[in-house]
């Protein structure tokens, strides 16, 4: 199956997925507020991150591996995917026995990062995080698995299996919080849905792969196993960084402001992240697909391909982050109220900061295909070294606004100089003209925005959701003529057009 096929197939299932987990984390996220405390939401998003800090253990060593599996899995070189995966699974046990120790070791510290917890006692926060910790350390022992599955361009397989045990889970949980009103119910009817799920999982992925469970495997040769290692290295660097910066809001607010507000920014976050997810999966699921286009392609169809992706990534990235400078606190304010909206410096920070992460993921998916790690190994890390100064200080002086004036400093460092690494490294260019449409982009982004926000202001059309459609149309009719009279004739919107119309006429 072609990369463009593959792609397609990948982004319907992920789609249905979404909407699906979309669905439900809404509806759940709801029974949630009206039952349960907002301490609670608050230490589940704070342990969430916390448990994401500690994943750092994998130190990058999952992407080095889905990486060097794209040639021997393109080639059809069972006996090297074996001996991959072999190294990949005594990894990954290591790791899972890493983060077990280094969470244990966290247990005292508790009190310290949940301010203001309420009616909770240090009992029950430090049994709600072994559960957390639990969940985290069980899923090594089966992800590793997913990474040929995404090396052979069949992401649908783990979106549709994550999907179905988070209907699974979620439904479950609704039904415990509603009659019980029980928090340790909740967090444990979810531990078991996943534990069954990682044992289904893996039962799965041994019959498909078959070959992953023979004995006879060969070691990977040193320097075949010493080029995983040196990526993995400098991904350790990204990874140290990405989390100092992308991972510790949580965990700032909370020791800084409190651990309600923490719940407050991640029912925000979470109707963000929602949307963006629907973005990213057209951009997530084309990172294979990259992987074997860099593999078998030129460097000048590379370059043209990456032009068409980050194109999409602007418009989309660009119609979202509108919207939600328009519209995301008075659906807020309809879904749960006007309590747990932020406050608008804060809120406009972040999404400035969103706007600018779908350039990143542009840059960062070109740059994990292409096995570009050593060249910018230090970059995240000092990305994340200025985010916690700037969050840290700002935070006891212009409250929670601080936070996010240090994710977007820290985060316009990437966005400055990785284009100068991928086309000097990639591309064999000069990456000039990657930043004058940058600016094209951005102010096209702007002034639709601005135009918006007046009219949300002036017409006031309607009331309640009614309002909030109209709106999203005008946004839409706005932003979606704007880029086609500007960028219309451009070579990138052409191809995206021809792909729509080929797509077209074979159904």
């Amino acid at each position: 199956m072609g990369r463009v096929k593959s792609a397609e197939r990948n982004i319907l299932f992920g789609y249905v997925g979404q909407f699906a987990t979309a669905l439900m984390a809404f509806i759940l996220r709801t029974v949630f507020i009206r039952y349960l405390s907002r301490e609670l939401l608050g230490v589940n998003s704070l342990y969430t991150d916390i448990l994401t800090v500690l994943s750092m253990a994998e130190l990058g060593i999952g992407t080095a591996m889905n990486f060097s599996l794209y040639g021997p899995v393109a080639r059809g070189e069972r006996e090297k995917v074996k001996s991959y995966m072999q190294m990949y699974r005594r990894v990954y046990t290591t790791v899972a026995m890493v983060i077990a120790g280094v969470g244990l070791l966290l247990l005292p510290f508790l009190p310290v990062l949940v301010k203001n917890p309420g009616a909770l006692t240090p009992d029950e926060l430090r049994t709600y995080y072994l559960i957390f910790l639990f969940n985290t350390v069980t899923s090594y022992f089966v992800t590793y698995k997913y990474s040929l599955v995404n090396a052979e361009q069949k992401n649908y397989i783990q979106t549709n299996i994550l999907t179905i045990t988070k209907i699974v889970s979620s439904i479950l949980q609704i039904i415990v919080v509603v009659l019980t009103q029980n928090f340790l119910l909740f967090l444990l009817t979810d531990s078991a849905v996943q534990l069954i799920q990682k044992f289904l999982a893996n039962h799965y992925l041994n019959r498909l792969y078959p070959y992953l469970t023979e004995k006879d495997v060969t070691p990977l040769a040193k320097e075949e196993s010493g080029e995983i290692w040196k990526k993995a290295r400098a991904l350790m660097l990204h990874r140290i960084g990405d989390i100092a910066r992308l991972q510790t809001d949580s965990m700032i607010i909370s020791a800084f402001i409190g651990v309600t507000m923490a719940g407050i920014v991640n029912t925000n976050v979470l109707v963000v992240t929602t949307a963006a997810n629907f973005v990213n999966i057209i951009f997530n699921n084309i990172v294979s697909g990259f992987g074997n286009l860099i593999a078998t392609e030129s460097k000048e169809r590379q370059y043209e391909m990456f032009g068409v992706y980050r194109f999409l990534a602007s418009w989309l990235y660009g119609y979202s982050a509108c919207g939600f400078f328009v519209l995301l606190t008075p659906l807020i304010t309809l879904l749960w109220g006007a309590e747990l909206t932020l406050p608008a410096a804060a809120l406009w920070l972040y999404l400035t900061d969103y706007y600018f992460k779908g350039e990143r993921i542009v840059l960062t998916n070109f740059k994990t295909a292409a096995g570009i790690f050593e060249q910018d190994r230090y970059l995240a890390l000092l990305q994340g070294i200025v985010n916690l100064i700037l969050s840290i200080v700002l935070v006891q002086k212009i409250g929670l606004a601080g936070i996010y004036v240090g994710t977007v400093v820290s985060g316009l460092i990437a966005n400055i100089t990785k284009p100068f690494i991928i086309y000097h490294v990639c591309f064999d260019r000069r990456a000039w003209g990657y930043f004058a449409d940058s600016a094209k982009y951005l102010a096209v982004t702007a002034a639709v925005t601005a135009v918006s926000y007046g009219a949300e202001t002036i017409l006031q059309p309607g009331a309640g959701f009614l309002r909030l459609i109209l709106m999203a149309l005008l946004i839409t009719v706005l932003f979606f003529s704007a880029f086609f009279l500007l960028f219309g004739r451009t070579q990138e919107c052409r191809y995206l057009l021809q792909l729509v119309r080929a797509k077209l006429h074979r159904e």
